[in-house]
């Protein structure tokens, strides 16, 4: 156990991927260029992706907080188009990526 505890949060400067599943009307309304503005604001790395059944796929990388961030935003209601649910999952920064893109 460290110091912070056992379950403990990582502290805000640990790197951390977020990888996100944006269900909803999302396609089509300009919600990756806005995620990627977001993102870029945080100082994340990563991408948004259209999927062919009509989710994004968004994978962001930094601070374990501003990918928080970045969650709570894509959650907030104030996205383009209609998120109707975002299904996350986290795991440790990969690295290998450049900027934020929109695919």
């Amino acid at each position: 156990m460290d110091e912070r505890g056992a379950g403990a949060a990582p502290e805000s400067g640990d790197r951390a991927r977020l990888t996100a599943w944006v269900h909803g009307t999302v396609q089509g309304v300009g919600f990756r260029w806005w995620t990627r503005a977001r993102a870029l604001e945080l100082g994340l790395v990563g991408h948004a992706t259209n999927r062919p059944d009509g989710r994004v796929l968004v994978i962001a990388e930094g601070p374990r907080r501003d990918c928080e961030r970045l969650l709570d935003l894509l959650r907030s209601g104030a996205t383009p188009g209609t998120v109707d649910l975002v299904v996350e999952s986290w795991s440790d920064a990969a690295g290998g990526l450049v900027g934020f893109v929109e695919r």
